[in-house]
């Protein structure tokens, strides 16, 4: 019995050592998913940032098609990253609508006229709580809804060159 008693810090030691091992070599995936993934989008109204583009509203989404709601800032490093692949989607036909979060109309207009300009709709998110309300946790963020209104996936960061044909084939399955 002593002798086992003996071993007992070393096999402690041991299990320790697995588990932080196991959690080094393989993390959990700590990416903030939306609770609304096949849920209609919650109510909301914001008002247009810059001139010459509407505002946004869950209604005016909804009865539109599929399309693509990206949540960005002109402050945005990786959104600055992200705009050649929105505009790759927009030529592929792919309609975008922004909401610009904690954002002013001059930057976002210097920002549009630097990366280019994907959306047909840009509303103003000022204090963040359409964001919120869709369950983003960050920028950017882009969301894939349907034509009814109804979120169907969520791209969680920049959108990649790589993914851009996949969300082409996606929204079109949905037309």
């Amino acid at each position: 019995m002593k002798r086992l008693l003996i071993w007992a810090p070393l096999t402690g030691f041991a299990l320790l050592f697995a588990v932080v091992a196991t959690g080094l070599f393989a993390p959990a995936d700590r990416t903030v998913r939306s609770a609304l993934i096949g849920k209609p989008l919650p109510a909301f109204a914001v008002p247009a940032l810059v001139p010459g583009k509407p505002g946004l509203s869950s209604a005016a989404m909804a009865g539109q098609g599929p399309r693509l709601l990206n949540i960005f800032a002109s402050w945005c490093v990786p959104c600055i990253a992200e705009a050649p692949q929105l505009m790759r989607l927009k030529a592929a036909g792919v309609p975008i609508d922004g909401l610009a979060i904690r954002d002013t109309p001059g930057a976002v207009t210097a920002f549009l006229s630097r990366g280019g300009d994907p959306y047909a709709r840009i509303g103003d998110d000022r204090a963040s709580a359409v964001q919120l309300s869709l369950g983003s946790s960050g920028v950017p963020e882009t969301f894939l809804i349907d034509g009814d209104g109804r979120v169907v996936k969520q791209y969680v960061g920049d959108i990649r060159p790589d993914q851009v044909d996949a969300i082409v084939a996606e929204w079109r399955a949905l037309r």
